[in-house]
């Protein structure tokens, strides 16, 4: 999912897949692509803009962006 030789990206990113099957439903089948790309989508969605993260001190990743911006 990374460079070659950066371990610890991929566990950045191994998180971030374990959220979003964990806690948005991403885990289970689909009957359709198209229902499994809308769910991503929303899950996505959900992440970035109702989920706080510890890391930016409970702020959402777009309430963090919109203040850089």
């Amino acid at each position: 999912m990374t460079e070659e030789m950066h371990c610890y990206e991929n566990a950045r990113a191994e998180r971030l897949n374990g959220i979003l099957k964990q806690e948005y439903a991403l885990g289970c089948a689909f009957r359709h692509k198209q229902q499994a790309l809308s769910a991503i989508a929303e899950a996505v969605f959900l992440y970035n803009t109702k989920r706080p993260h510890l890391a930016l001190h409970y702020e959402t990743p777009a309430k963090m962006h919109s203040r850089v911006a």
